[in-house]
């Protein structure tokens, strides 16, 4: 999925998690009212999506990374994708 592209139920990645919404959405920094309220069919902001994306669909530990991890991560992506495939892989196998 690239970062910032459109998802489309955050409700459905809840609810196959088991999560409700308080637990679900404070994990990325977002209200229980606020999450509802995107569940609801509200937009959200490319901030909201892409920590969505990153700690529900791509499994990255938030607490774990900083801004220079993940501008590492995009660039090897962006500039080595066999490679970054590769250590993606090597890394879901541990």
């Amino acid at each position: 999925m690239k970062p910032f592209s459109r998802i489309k139920n955050p409700r459905d990645i809840r609810k196959k998690l088991g999560l409700n919404q308080l637990d679900f959405w404070s994990k990325i920094g977002v209200t229980q009212s606020g999450g509802s309220r995107y569940e609801s069919g509200r937009s959200m902001s490319r901030p909201v999506r892409e920590l969505l994306r990153l700690v529900y669909l791509e499994h990255v530990p938030l607490a774990a990374a900083n801004g220079v991890d993940l501008r590492i991560a995009v660039l090897l992506r962006d500039t080595k994708p066999a490679l970054y495939e590769e250590l993606r892989a090597q890394a879901g196998k541990k």
